[in-house]
């Protein structure tokens, strides 16, 4: 197939531009840079399988020659307001992406006859008060709110990917990721879990906006575009979760940090920034993923943490 991927330079896009082009796929992939890195891309320079368009998702997109599928994983996605890559320091930007960035990505994947997978995201179902959280479950999500221009503009790419599919019958697949980890996020991004490996290989201590109680599931980057994978080749157009269902609190998840990198600067607490739209729970119900594409997780979170903590200590080294 020959696959348009939108945020192509980006952590999972560049990780999924390896699989593909693995696979024997050629990919064109389109990223503006702003959270992407030319590095994550610095092994396909000489592929010829692979190209890119530097531009902007949320201008119109033109693609020469023929499209199987439109891939659309164009966001910022840390919504850390430390962070200049974080969505609140990139609110409209992460809106147009996931408006615009839709509704162009969707107008190729029409255009070219092409098949269609959407990036969203848990972040979909707000702070939910349903645990774990089934893709059947609506969510419970502050449309003003200090998260609310990635959360809803997630929720209308949903709706947009479905309307296209409804209408225009475009073969269209839905992903809702949950937190994934791995090589290739940036050290300065602001998520949990390169804020922690950072703050630990500088012995200082690990911040915890609140008192920790807060839980996620951590899923390996590795497991995770495999079954984007399988999601692709599948015949599901509704909403798949995938992620690691293994639950673990932001105060366990810190503890084992500082354990693995010997860390004896403990932990800091500090005021949540994101009171009251902060999820408290965060786990996949993952049964439609292992029924319908028979994908589970495979990645221990101790084995993918050694992996991700090398990366960084490299990544380090190098600079």
């Amino acid at each position: 197939m020959r696959v348009l991927l939108t945020g192509a330079a980006g952590f999972l896009g560049s990780h999924l531009c390896d699989l593909l082009l693995e696979k024997g796929h050629e990919v064109v992939g389109l990223d503006n840079l702003v959270t992407g890195r030319l590095e994550n891309l610095a092994q396909l320079r000489t592929n010829p399988h692979f190209s890119l368009i530097e531009q902007d998702v949320s201008e119109f997109i033109s693609v020469p020659g023929e499209l199987d599928y439109v891939m659309h994983f164009a966001s910022p996605a840390s919504p850390n307001p430390t962070s200049p890559f974080g969505y609140p320091n990139l609110a409209i930007q992460t809106m147009k992406a996931g408006a615009l960035g839709t509704h162009n990505s969707l107008g190729v994947a029409r255009a070219k006859n092409a098949k269609f997978l959407l990036a969203s995201t848990s972040e979909i179902y707000g702070d939910p008060l349903e645990h774990p959280q089934k893709e059947s479950y609506w969510g419970h999500v502050d449309p003003v709110g200090k998260r609310s221009v990635y959360d809803e503009a997630k929720r209308f790419a949903e709706a947009l990917t479905m309307a296209y599919h409804r209408v225009h019958h475009i073969d269209t697949r839905i992903a809702r990721i949950f937190n994934t980890y791995g090589p290739r996020m940036r050290l300065d991004d602001g998520r949990v879990v390169p804020n922690f490996i950072n703050q630990a290989l500088k012995h200082e201590p690990l911040t915890i906006y609140g008192d920790g109680s807060q839980t996620r599931s951590f899923c390996y980057v590795s497991d995770l575009i495999e079954g984007i994978y399988r999601l692709m080749i599948s015949e599901e157009h509704m909403p798949v979760n995938l992620g690691n269902s293994t639950e673990i609190s932001i105060l366990q998840f810190a503890e084992k940090i500082n354990r693995l990198l010997e860390n004896p600067a403990g932990i800091d607490y500090k005021e949540n920034m994101f009171v009251g739209h902060d999820p408290q729970l965060r786990q996949p119900d993952i049964t439609r993923a292992r029924e319908i594409l028979g994908w589970s997780p495979k990645v221990t979170l101790e084995d993918g943490l050694q992996l991700t903590i090398q990366y960084f200590k490299d990544l380090q080294g190098a600079n």
